[in-house]
């Protein structure tokens, strides 16, 4: 409902003669035809409990009321069934029998093939932006009243000023470069008094933070960049909140954090939720830890916050045409309520896509989380994606280790793939070569270009979904520190005053420029490359600084090279026989040379080629 709108409707019920709630009704509004009926109303109001809730609209009922232990909250249970059509109806609230409160509640209309929505898929490549530090599209809302947190580009974890118009000012970029998703770190309000530029610390679940742009500027964000053929992948936390959340001055019950009357720290033990082994103690602490200090737990066994929490994450989708959704610490909350909100959310649409952070090296743990997955304890998981952590670590460790060191080097390349087996579906785990979390990639691996090439091919040409962090590009660095706060550095360009434009390219170093180009030459193949996305992965075991792989479906081959030597290497391709008999030619896609399929086959001194098999 636009603000227009709801002011209209607000005149409206004045004129009736009921004064209207002045707080909160969380969902504001809903949508018909769904396919879980039920739709909790979280109401928050001085003494709101004192009343008893009434309303009378054609196919929604009020199933039940719930009072808490704070009298100024009311929940309400409704009954959305399907004869229920789009439209504005009040609720009353009675005391001793007469209204004393109303509130207009609107059931909208979904958009056509709203449940049908196509999520992100290994035909994609996503983008991360942390929005803070990308583009200052609106200057003029770097600083809010009413909101801490000063805009300052000088000093620590503080805010630039970057925003929701900096990202619509540069989706050409974006989509110009080949990438067709957009992950963007939180949008929503952070009201804290210091590090809010992150986003992790929400305030207001319902509430994009003024500082990017409004609830409005998100929806027009993701039209746009449908438009332009990008998906919109919202980043969400159901494991905490941040300390200045409106809630924690009036919580509802003794039970909606944990840990709510003296916190405790998480002991971070991720494999408690796997270790048959484990004691209750270290799985509580686990659980039921905060975060950190600024980031209360909640409680997600409270089913009113169960309840809260899945109707948010639909109401995002829906509100906003999303068609992704990247979890936040995804083992931290309670799991049994992951495997609710998960399945919930997939049930409402089934071809959604959603990816969690498990921040773990083994790909046993990671593979406990993923959809389909049969664990010996019983869990059940929806989740359909899963970041390899795994691959990513091997990755690094594969371009910086001497490969003529015993199971150095692309050896753990090639060992980390071989763990497949472990997963239900290891075409859909995400791929990156780093994210807002880590240093840069270009720093990890001690800004060697050849080796960052390497590093673009292989994530490019791996089974799975590739994700970039922006400025990646154009070999962005964090030398000084691996603090977040100078990995998140800002964008090229993104800024007025900068003299480098990664967007234009003015200012660029020719090395750069190059990076640039490189990536860009790569992304725009894949997207026309099937075998890549979606083919069989067949590799051989890594040997002498050469690991040789394929990608190939019934009409199409592709052949990945990679050679950490210090000078060229002949291959014989006869080791390859099972996948080249029959082909005559190959061409490389970086060059676009094609030559004949001989005995042999050159691969440069450090170096990942790339040749389409014919």
């Amino acid at each position: 409902m636009t603000i227009r709108r709801f002011l209209t409707t607000v005149f409206l019920f004045l004129n009736t003669g009921y004064a209207l709630i002045a707080q909160r009704v969380e969902p504001a509004f809903w949508w018909v035809g769904m396919k879980d009926t039920r739709l909790q109303l979280l109401i928050h109001e001085k003494n709101i409990a004192e009343t008893q809730p009434k309303l009378a609209y054609a196919g929604v009922r009020v199933a039940k009321v719930t009072k808490v232990k704070s009298p100024n909250y009311l929940f309400i249970d409704l009954v959305v069934g399907p004869a229920a059509k789009p439209g504005t109806f009040p609720i009353q609230f009675l005391k001793n029998g007469k209204s004393v409160m109303t509130y207009p509640y609107e059931l909208k209309a979904r958009s056509t093939g709203s449940a049908q929505r196509q999520g992100y898929t290994p035909a994609d490549v996503m983008y991360l932006i942390t929005p803070d530090r990308f583009a200052n599209g609106n200057p003029a809302n770097d600083n809010v009243p009413g909101l801490p947190d000063p805009a300052s580009r000088t000093g620590r974890d503080t805010r630039h000023g970057g925003d929701i118009q900096g990202i619509v000012d540069h989706l050409d970029y974006i989509k110009d470069m080949g990438f067709t998703a957009l992950w963007i770190n939180p949008l929503i309000e952070n009201k804290m008094q210091q590090a809010s530029y992150h986003g992790y610390a929400s305030t207001d679940f319902y509430k994009i933070d003024p500082r990017f742009g409004t609830n409005e500027a998100y929806r027009d964000l993701s039209k746009a960049a449908t438009k332009k053929g990008i998906k919109l992948v919202i980043d969400m936390i159901m494991n905490h909140c941040g300390s200045g959340h409106w809630w924690m001055a009036d919580l509802p019950t003794d039970d909606w954090l944990n840990y709510q009357n003296k916190p405790e720290i998480t002991n971070h033990s991720r494999e408690t939720n796997q270790d048959p082994h484990a004691s209750d103690y270290d799985k509580k602490r686990f659980a039921d830890g905060w975060f950190v200090s600024a980031m209360p737990d909640m409680n997600q066994r409270n089913p009113l916050l169960a309840q809260y929490l899945i109707q948010n994450t639909i109401w995002w989708i829906e509100y906003a045409d999303l068609h992704g959704i990247r979890m936040d610490t995804y083992p931290y909350p309670d799991k049994n309520f992951m495997a609710e909100w998960s399945r919930r959310v997939m049930q409402e649409y089934p071809n959604f896509s959603m990816v969690g952070e498990e921040w773990s090296m083994n790909p046993a743990i990671i593979a406990f989380w993923q959809k389909g997955k049969q664990n010996r304890n019983g869990y059940v998981s929806y989740m359909p994606n899963m970041f390899d952590f795994p691959q990513q670590n091997a990755l690094v460790s594969a371009l910086n280790e001497d490969d003529k060191i015993y199971n150095q080097g692309l050896m753990k390349l090639y060992q980390t793939l071989a763990l497949d087996f472990l997963y239900e579906t290891p075409t859909n785990l995400v791929v990156f070569p780093d994210n807002h979390d880590m240093s840069r990639f270009y720093t990890q691996i001690n800004e060697k270009f050849d080796r960052w090439k390497m590093g673009m091919v292989q994530v490019l040409t791996t089974r799975g979904i590739p994700q970039f962090f922006y400025g990646t590009e154009v070999l962005m660095t964090n030398p000084k520190s691996d603090r977040h706060d100078e990995i998140r550095g800002e964008m090229p360009g993104g800024w007025a005053d900068h003299t480098a434009n990664a967007f234009t390219g003015k200012g660029l170093t020719d090395q750069q420029r190059e990076a640039q180009q490189f990536l860009k030459q790569l992304l725009q193949w894949r997207q026309r490359t099937p075998a890549v996305q979606t083919g069989k992965l067949t590799h051989f075991a890594a040997s002498n600084g050469i690991y040789v792989y394929f990608r190939h479906n019934a009409s199409q081959k592709v052949m990945v090279v990679m050679n950490k030597n210090a000078e060229a290497r002949s291959l014989e391709l006869a080791n390859y026989a099972e996948l080249l008999n029959g082909h005559q030619t190959a061409r490389n896609i970086q060059t676009g040379q094609t030559q004949m399929l001989g005995q042999s086959l050159t691969v440069p001194a450090m170096s990942a080629v790339i040749w389409e098999v014919k």
